[in-house]
């Protein structure tokens, strides 16, 4: 089948436009064409402790053998695996349900939230994003925002807790300037009689391009919540599992226990396996729940297997080692390149922001957009993420080395420099009625065509790497 064929509908895109970029093989933080070609992934969230990690691969691989589904009935892979998750969660989050998505977790939790409060609005952050389910698209700022009906009445914004446009970490700031303005947004609501039942937030806002709220924020916002009473959850289906390098959980920088806790994407390390985890009090409320797929045995030995990398290989150590390099080398490239107008981070998951020339601050989507096609073409895969799409993401897997990261800061670097003397960017940047401007930049970020293709290099596997 042509590749053009899979793109025919304009609702399916590919990365990468005319020339996708097709993976046929993966093994820890490398991804392989099928021409061989290597490229240090420096985007994916899902293959958490490593593409393709041989411990993992043989618990999935024995389980298979033994027992696929017990939809239902009691196994030791479900009970293990509970037994396992609780031991990295507060004695109040005790009830956990498993299912096969974060969308599918979120939903559940909307649901759960719903029943207890017997309310039905959401407060959320701006530029948020929690799935692709209808009910979550409805609270989701970046998806809706792109619809005809816009928000709905029992949605409530709440400002991201950042001195915006451009601004580096919020952690160690006041929070109250933030905090007025979200107090505003809920008592709004209450005042129209649309009180909040939920509030639901990442506690590093991933999809409005890496914003960290103030240590402060949540614990004075959660506060303010269940003062009204209303329930908090955290969505962790990005940050969580030791992402952040410091805690297990990212909701505990800041000095916090969510209501209702939700995972995904790296906890099964790219299988399908998803959870929500709650108090008894709430958990009581969803009644009777069946899921065909949430909690199999083989979703369960391979989550209690990612956990078991992330311990024995000491994994969370390493992020945080690697995350503060990182930024470090990222604040250097920030002094060297004007183009850059804040770095935000912590561990492992990183926004590295640009803008058209400090001390102009507009947003530089265009250079964004050419820089991560730019890094491909170097053999590293990157991501845009932000309302305006100017903010380089980077989320590697967590095995990635320090030797890893000084090859991407180079290349960083390199690129970077080569299209800061590319009129055409600049130029393009500065004209706000460009033909390659914000409103006509395609919702897939690299959906343009490539022109040259990295080198060959050998294929690497476990047993070659650090």
């Amino acid at each position: 089948m042509k590749m053009d064929n899979l793109t025919a509908d304009s609702s399916c895109k590919l990365h990468f436009g005319n020339k996708p970029f097709k993976v046929v093989r993966a093994s820890k933080q490398y991804l392989y064409d099928e021409l061989g070609n290597e490229f240090l992934d420096c985007y994916t969230i899902t293959a958490h402790v490593g593409h393709c990690h041989p411990h993992v691969v043989s618990a999935g691989q024995t389980q298979m053998s033994l027992l696929w589904a017990s939809q239902g009935m009691l196994s030791d892979p479900y009970s293990e695996y509970i037994k396992c998750l609780l031991e990295f969660l507060p004695e109040k989050l005790s009830v956990i349900q498993l299912v096969s998505s974060g969308s599918e977790a979120n939903d559940l939790a909307l649901r759960l939230a719903r029943k207890y409060t017997k309310r039905h609005d959401v407060a959320v952050f701006e530029s948020g994003f929690h799935g692709n389910l209808s009910s979550l698209v409805d609270i989701s700022e970046k998806s809706f925002r792109k619809l005809p009906h816009g928000k709905k009445d029992f949605v409530h914004i709440i400002p991201l807790p950042a001195n915006m446009p451009c601004s580096d970490s919020s952690y160690d700031q006041d929070p109250e300037i933030h905090l007025e303005k979200a107090v505003t947004s809920i008592n709004r609501a209450a005042a129209s009689g649309r009180p909040v039942g939920c509030f639901m937030s990442e506690m590093v806002v991933t999809a409005a391009g890496v914003i960290i709220p103030p240590k402060k924020y949540f614990r004075s916002l959660y506060k303010v919540i269940r003062d009204q009473g209303g329930i908090c959850i955290a969505d962790e289906v990005t940050t969580g599992f030791g992402r952040t390098g410091e805690n297990f959980w990212a909701y505990q920088a800041f000095g916090v226990i969510p209501d209702i806790l939700t995972v995904g994407k790296p906890i099964g390390n790219g299988y399908p396996l998803a959870a929500v985890i709650t108090t008894k009090e709430i958990g009581v409320c969803l009644g009777d729940f069946l899921n065909t797929y949430g909690g199999n045995p083989i979703a369960c030995v391979i989550g209690k297997a990612v956990i078991e990398v992330i311990v024995n290989e000491k994994l969370m150590s390493s992020t945080k080692m690697v995350g503060i390099f990182l930024l470090q080398g990222f604040n250097d490239l920030k002094e060297k390149h004007l183009s850059i107008g804040a770095v935000r981070g912590i561990g492992l998951i990183i926004g590295v922001e640009f803008v058209c020339c400090r001390p102009n601050l507009k947003s530089a989507t265009q250079l964004a957009v050419s820089f991560v096609r730019r890094m491909r073409d170097k053999g590293v895969i990157l991501a845009v993420q932000g309302a305006e799409r100017n903010v380089i993401g980077i989320t590697p897997p967590l095995c990635f080395t320090l030797e890893n990261a000084r090859k991407l800061l180079k290349l960083f670097d390199q690129v970077l420099w080569e299209l800061e003397r590319e009129p055409a960017i600049i130029r393009l940047e500065s004209e706000p009625d460009s033909l390659l401007g914000l409103s006509n930049i395609s919702s897939d970020f690299l959906d343009t065509e490539i022109s040259n293709e990295p080198v060959l290099k050998k294929r690497r596997f476990y047993v070659d790497m650090d």
